[in-house]
């Protein structure tokens, strides 16, 4: 428990960042979508990581450490830097689109937003739950074992599957149309990132390309 206080303080950090991103980019504090939306973020990230700290702390810390400079491989650290200009893009346009009113996106629509990304964030997270050794970056642990059950008895990579539809939800739950034409770019850079890193598994992790075998699909059941 003493990465506690360096867990909260980061996630402060990162709330506050995403708020000043919206919030700027907006123009105003009125802006219920963001409210609403960091509000689900925060439990949606919180409360499964706080379950972590006290029952798998290790596997938590794994998980924060991230960012371009933390991946050991060329190709994951071009994909992981476009994937938060991906998403940094998303979040700016989408509060402009507030901001100007380039769309208009129901209320209903907002909410549907709201669901998608909390259930996309729950899922990457439940991902985590199920395999300690799920990490930010690409790389195979000491003693690392293959887990094909649970999420991962579905796709081989359940977390990036909730990215994905985490990422379909933002730019609705923040009220914009034109946020989600960054979902392309988001995707294309995931795809890549899986690809990469499924060289790396295979050469790397024992039993993967069995598993591979047993299960085809990456990111969609029935699709890819």
């Amino acid at each position: 428990m003493k990465s506690s206080p360096k867990f909260f303080l980061a996630g402060f950090v990162q709330v506050a960042l995403f708020g000043a991103m919206l919030f700027v980019a907006a123009g105003t504090l009125n802006y219920w979508q963001a409210w609403v939306f960091l509000t689900i973020f925060v439990l949606s990230i919180w409360i499964p990581s706080i379950y972590l700290l006290r029952t798998n702390p290790a596997a938590l810390q794994r998980r924060t450490r991230s960012g371009p400079t933390a991946e050991p491989r060329l190709a994951q650290k071009i994909a992981i830097g476009g994937t938060w200009v991906s998403l940094t893009a998303m979040f700016v346009v989408s509060a402009l689109d507030h901001r100007l009113g380039w769309s208009s996106v129901p209320t209903a629509i907002s909410l549907v937003g709201d669901a998608l990304a909390a259930v996309g964030l729950a899922i990457a997270m439940l991902a985590l739950i199920q395999n300690s050794y799920a990490a930010a970056t690409v790389r195979v642990e000491s003693g690392q074992q293959l887990i094909s059950t649970g999420l991962y008895g579905r796709v081989r990579h359940p977390m990036y599957t909730g990215n994905v539809i985490a990422m379909i939800g933002i730019p609705l739950a923040l009220g914009s149309y034109w946020g989600l034409a960054f979902l392309v770019t988001g995707v294309i850079v995931l795809a890549l990132r899986i690809r990469d890193e499924e060289k790396l598994l295979q050469d790397e992790l024992d039993g993967y390309r069995e598993y591979t075998q047993k299960v085809r699909y990456r990111l969609v059941p029935s699709m890819w």
